[in-house]
């Protein structure tokens, strides 16, 4: 057995191997009223078919304004909830878990979808886009300016991550994960280049922290105690005077301690900055957060060959791996991953209807 097909157990759920779907948005609700469609259970479903262990579903605002596009999903309501429930039980029939990551995206909300061909930036309202909030009143370069929230309004965002939170369970989702990354509204929080609050909220590291611990603290207390919680954070702002790996294991060791259990690690997003991209070049940090803050943690980030993903795991360099672009080029990948990692057929995870067209019975050319 190689390190990715070996099952992994989390509080009472155990995900049959540990190639995971990272959350990728679809910006595909043409209806703009965040009920997932046809598109996301065939994307979502095609990739539990093609043998990924567990499948996060795109960042899904938990209130209206909180969408990046007016065509995000949402969980704001039973509607959404209803329609998310029969992509989780199709899931659940290849074998596969099913988790949803619950957003907001702060001052980087209200905008267009940026499908090629269409416009970049913020909509204004009269074309059907909305005042965006942050911690301050300080915009993204290029977007709109938000409005500062009051505490009376942060705390009604952390209330609408527990309703939503609430809702995933009754859809029958098996994870729920926290977007705190990307420079949405909860790493504007955490990073000082986007928050200059003075108040309970802002300043210093307890300040700047105290979103997503309540937030993490709120959803931890309305799902359920045996299902997994994880929290995706940005490891880096990749810019001097910026949020930074350092501050993210002491983040991660105080998410652990309230009851989260994986840190899905990325990095940037908050701010324009030069990023060394390059094949794992995320993967250092999710294992520094592994060993300082002692808590399991997800790679991603242009994760593309099995060996490569391999190598991450026996290595000791995170307890999964997550693919975005790759599985979007290859919705089975798991598949060809177990046919080049040496796995049997039998143990690679092909739908019965599809053995027939397994890796190891491909003709030489």
């Amino acid at each position: 057995m190689t390190a990715l097909f070996e099952p992994l157990t989390l509080r009472h759920l155990t995900v049959k191997n540990r190639i995971w779907l990272a959350p990728m948005c679809q910006y595909a609700v043409e209806a703009q009223d965040g009920v997932p469609t046809d598109w996301h259970l065939v994307h979502l479903g095609a990739r539990a078919q093609g043998g990924f262990g567990l499948i996060i579903a795109e960042a899904t605002a938990v209130t209206p304004e909180g969408r990046i596009s007016a065509q995000d999903t949402g969980l704001w309501n039973d509607v959404q909830r209803d329609a998310w429930a029969r992509i989780v039980d199709f899931a659940h029939t290849q074998d596969a878990a099913i988790g949803v990551q619950l957003a907001h995206a702060g001052r980087k909300a209200s905008t267009y979808r940026g499908f090629p061909g269409e416009p970049q930036g913020s909509v204004p309202p009269d074309a059907g886009g909305w005042t965006t909030i942050g911690p301050s009143a300080e915009a993204f370069v290029g977007y709109t300016q938000p409005v500062e929230l009051t505490t009376a309004e942060i705390s009604e965002v952390v209330t609408a991550f527990a309703e939503s939170a609430r809702r995933a369970d009754e859809a029958g989702f098996d994870v729920v994960e926290i977007h705190a990354a990307h420079g949405y509204l909860i790493h504007q929080f955490l990073s000082p280049l986007s928050n200059h609050r003075t108040d309970a909220y802002g300043g210093d590291f307890a300040g700047r922290t105290r979103l997503v611990l309540e937030v993490a603290d709120a959803v931890r207390a309305s799902w359920p105690q045996e299902k997994p919680l994880f929290v995706r954070i940005s490891a880096t702002d990749w810019t001097e005077g910026g949020w930074d790996a350092d501050q993210s294991v002491r983040l991660a060791a105080a998410l652990r301690q309230r009851g989260v259990d994986l840190v899905d690690t990325s990095t940037g997003g908050n701010v324009l900055a030069e990023i060394p991209v390059g094949p794992g070049y995320q993967v250092p940090f999710a294992r520094q957060i592994r060993e300082q803050a002692e808590i399991p943690t997800g790679a991603v980030g242009l994760i593309l060959e099995p060996q490569q993903a391999e190598k991450i795991l026996a290595g000791g360099d995170a307890d999964v791996v997550l693919l975005a672009r790759a599985a979007l080029r290859e919705p089975s990948w798991p598949q060809r991953a177990a046919a080049e990692l040496g796995l049997s057929w039998r143990d690679a995870p092909y739908p019965p209807a599809y053995a027939r067209g397994r890796w190891d019975d491909v003709p030489s050319r």
